[in-house]
């Protein structure tokens, strides 16, 4: 009895030591995973940045060589109606959240207002 008890006892530690072993094993390449989920992130982050920097870069090129003079808070200020727009508010909903005249939004969306139905107004036209 007393030997069988023993050999309980010892199995049981044996199967403690081997789970603690497979635990650490498994908890290992988990973490080594994870780091090379971070490392993938992290080079994928500083792409898009140096896109961002790049794009930043170009328009302000653009801007220089268009001879375009604007202030930080009239290019928010357009920043802000363009967004909108795209994200089909009305004209005069964006001059009412603006609080300006709808004709100075119109003039400022002007150059970038989609043109709709041109193929069937050339048709038509004859």
């Amino acid at each position: 009895m007393e030997w069988t008890l023993f050999g309980l006892f010892l199995l049981s530690a044996l199967l403690l030591v081997f789970s603690i072993v497979k635990t650490y094993r498994d908890s290992k390449a988990e973490k080594k995973q994870i780091d090379l989920v971070h490392v993938s992130m992290m080079k994928e982050i500083n792409s898009i940045q140096d896109s961002i920097r790049d794009i930043e870069l170009d328009i302000e090129v653009v801007t220089k060589e268009a001879g375009i003079q604007l202030s930080a808070e009239e290019k928010l200020f357009m920043r802000e109606v363009i967004d909108l727009y795209r994200r089909n508010y009305s004209i005069e909903s964006i001059a009412e959240m603006k609080e300006v005249p709808v004709t100075e939004i119109d003039q400022l969306l002007t150059p970038y207002l989609k043109i709709k139905d041109e193929g069937g107004q050339v048709a038509n036209a004859n």
